[in-house]
């Protein structure tokens, strides 16, 4: 029994010498552990550290706002980047001093438009050249022409207009010698005053037309206001000078005579026609409708003014006889009306003036051509 007991305290100490010893093991493990995780923890902390000094710059650098739709998507592309090796620095057992030195260059994605040059910008090889205007646009000036030349630099005491003269040259003071501006646009001549003016340096020279008179056209015909129009433009419509003209409601063309041109005839109520260009010298001359041919009746018998008359449309029998000077006093009632058919052969019908004259019978009326005959009262 006592060697029981003695081997059973033998056993406890023993278990209890080996629990201590365990104890201590685990102990100086943990604190081995805890060495090597603060350590690792140091190195991701001056890692992680490095990384966010240098990820502003690098956002900065790559991830510059711009209009196109790519900008989102590559600054997410960095801040990913830069999260990722800050996670891969936290979790990484060991990272050397080396390792952790990332530069902007490693970070950057590649095709990143930030380490782009830009493309140069080239110029059109077809610039854009000025339309020249036509003759509705532009005037040129001529003899009578009275012009409004106005300088800046020049006190408007005096006056500003000069009349062109009938050799087409002005006499500017400024100017020296007479110059010659018939024919030119009023910013030709302005130009022109800018090279001649020598007392002033690069005088400000704007010239407008004051009064025109140098391109004139005529009118006559069935207008209102016939005589000289004048033109403020090398050519214009011919409505615009009818309108001008004050054309009368029975006006159906008109006849425009020019220098070295085959009369020009315009059918008014052609609205392309009357736009027909009407240009310095031109002379209109506003009608009516053309004549139709003329027709006749012929009328011979019992009559007073026989032979050939002319003929209208809608004219009657009885009216007939009345523009012939009448019936004569051997004159009967009947009257016979010949007419030419189409085979060529005449076609004869008698009618009774007396039943006609008194309202029983219609009053024919005649076709061109007919031929009427006042038979005698036998």
């Amino acid at each position: 029994m006592k060697m029981l007991v003695f081997a059973a305290l033998v056993v406890s100490a023993s278990l209890t010498i080996t629990a201590s010893g365990q104890e201590k093991s685990v102990a100086a493990a943990n604190k081995q552990v805890d060495s090597s995780l603060a350590a690792d923890r140091a190195a991701a902390t001056a890692t992680r550290a490095r990384v966010m000094r240098q990820t502003p710059d690098l956002i900065a650098t790559t991830a510059k706002p711009r209009s196109d739709f790519n900008n989102h998507s590559e600054a997410n592309h960095v801040n990913s980047s830069a999260t990722a090796l800050a996670s891969e620095s936290k979790t990484s057992p060991a990272v050397s001093t080396t390792d952790a030195k990332i530069g902007h260059s490693s970070l950057k994605p590649a095709g990143s438009p930030a380490l782009m040059k830009p493309a140069p910008v080239k110029a059109s090889p077809n610039p854009v050249t000025p339309v020249a205007s036509g003759p509705t646009q532009v005037y040129r000036v001529g003899s009578g022409d009275v012009l409004d030349i106005q300088i800046s630099a020049v006190p408007s005491g005096r006056s500003t207009l000069f009349t062109v003269l009938e050799d087409g040259a002005l006499e500017y003071p400024l100017a020296g010698e007479p110059i010659i501006v018939g024919g030119m646009t009023t910013t030709e001549i302005a130009s022109l005053l800018c090279q001649r003016i020598r007392v002033l340096d690069n005088p400000a020279v704007t010239v407008d037309v004051r009064d025109y008179a140098s391109h004139t056209v005529t009118v006559s015909g069935l207008v209102t206001a016939p005589g000289t129009k004048i033109l403020r433009r090398e050519a214009v419509p011919l409505y615009t000078v009818l309108a001008e003209s004050l054309v009368l409601s029975e006006a159906a063309r008109a006849t425009i005579t020019r220098e070295g041109v085959a009369p020009i005839v315009v059918d008014l109520k052609d609205p392309k026609l009357a736009a027909t260009l009407i240009v310095p010298g031109d002379a209109i001359k506003v009608s009516g409708p053309p004549a139709s041919p003329a027709e006749f009746f012929f009328v011979g018998g019992e009559i007073n003014s026989p032979g050939q008359k002319p003929f209208y449309a809608g004219l009657t029998l009885t009216q007939a006889i009345l523009a012939s000077g009448g019936t004569k006093s051997a004159a009967g009632a009947r009257v016979k009306v010949s007419r030419q058919g189409a085979d060529g052969r005449l076609i004869s019908e008698e009618f009774n003036l007396r039943k006609i004259q008194a309202g029983k019978i219609p009053d024919p009326v005649l076709q061109k051509g007919d031929r009427i005959e006042i038979t005698t009262s036998n």
